[in-house]
């Protein structure tokens, strides 16, 4: 149980670090809208920045639909667990009409902004579809030197780890 603690409190101070690098992004500055996704027990928690930027932002999730995501309004008060229990906006959350960032989750990414995601290609189909920044978040042990890619997967702009920025595509 001890080192089930002490992983917590070293996976929240990643994340603060994280965060506040991803704050300091101008991609991030000069977005009004950011696509963000809720976070498993294995990711970069999301949470606390939703709720930071809540009202400051217009902040989007993905709601899965079919093979596909949909991008919804992030309404505090409107998300229930749907696709494999991950928390989502509800049908009647707004539909996105502009995203000007987007934060994407993964198992691992590499400096050359390759990403190692759950296996069932929803960002994959996503990505292509958006014309703005992509950053991937990643703890210490998720970085890693090279992440295997078949030919539909979708590269992040820029990853961003406990200590670095990794500007990729930009």
């Amino acid at each position: 149980m001890r080192g089930k603690i002490r992983g917590s409190v070293a996976d929240a101070a990643q994340d603060v670090s994280i965060w506040s690098q991803v704050e300091d992004l101008p991609e991030f500055k000069a977005a009004g809208s950011v696509l963000l996704y809720w976070s498993m027990a294995s990711e970069v928690d999301t949470h606390a920045f939703a709720q930071r930027w809540y009202g400051r932002k217009k902040l989007y999730l993905p709601k899965v639909s079919g093979e596909s995501l949909e991008i919804r309004e992030y309404i505090p008060d409107d998300i229930a667990p749907g696709y494999r229990g991950i928390m989502e906006p509800s049908d009647k959350a707004p539909v996105a009409e502009k995203v000007d960032l987007v934060i994407v989750p993964g198992m691992a990414f590499d400096a050359r902004g390759n990403r190692l995601g759950r296996g069932g290609g929803f960002y994959d189909r996503l990505l292509p579809s958006l014309s703005c920044p992509k950053v991937g978040v990643c703890r210490r042990h998720q970085f890693v030197e090279e992440v295997p890619v078949q030919a539909w997967d979708q590269k992040v702009d820029i990853v961003v780890t406990p200590a670095n920025c990794y500007i990729c595509k930009i």
